[in-house]
């Protein structure tokens, strides 16, 4: 099941379950979407993957339990801001591999 992280790591804007702008790699590394665009360019700093939109929870009971108030949102903020210049030298290994390739 998703944490659904409540914040960027990097600039540590709020993301709320409802967020349309989170985006997650495969390890759940939870960004917003300027950050991946604008400072990631769509690599992971944490594990070299791309991105993709966060799925929204429902908030309401509309089927079998599955909604927020049976399984909450994380209330953990992971802020670890992205070291640019080492995140560039890593981009220019692997910025030009598709993320379905690397």
């Amino acid at each position: 099941m998703l944490e659904l992280r409540p914040t960027c790591e990097h600039c540590n804007r709020a993301l709320p379950p409802e967020s349309t702008e989170a985006r997650i790699c495969s390890y759940e590394c939870t960004f917003c979407a300027e950050c991946v665009e604008s400072v990631l360019e769509n690599v992971c700093p944490n594990c070299g993957g791309g991105f993709a939109p966060r799925p929204v929870r429902p908030s309401v009971n509309w089927r079998n339990d599955n909604y927020l108030g049976k399984d909450p949102a994380s209330t953990v903020i992971r802020h670890k801001p992205v070291d640019v210049a080492a995140h560039a030298i890593f981009l220019s290994k692997i910025n030009k591999i598709p993320p379905e390739e690397r």
